[in-house]
């Protein structure tokens, strides 16, 4: 379990939309990503990562989509 002393800002529509889309995560995994998320109130890819729910690969291919994303 990972927690912060910090709040985090809300997960994205446009990260739910790439995980679901372009990575592949089904409703359920989502759902206990984003409950997992906000009650350690860690970021939701790390969470998913130590649950499993994405591979190292995956979890890279989210980082650097996150990159992007800031430099657009």
């Amino acid at each position: 379990m990972i927690i912060t002393s910090h709040p985090l800002p809300k997960v994205s529509s446009e990260l739910i939309k790439f995980l679901q889309e372009k990575i592949g995560l089904n409703q359920k995994a989502m759902e206990l990503g984003l409950r997992q998320s906000e009650l350690e109130q860690a970021p939701l890819p790390i969470v998913l990562w130590s649950f499993g729910l994405l591979t190292l690969r995956q979890y890279i291919q989210v980082i650097d989509w996150q990159k992007e994303q800031r430099n657009i």
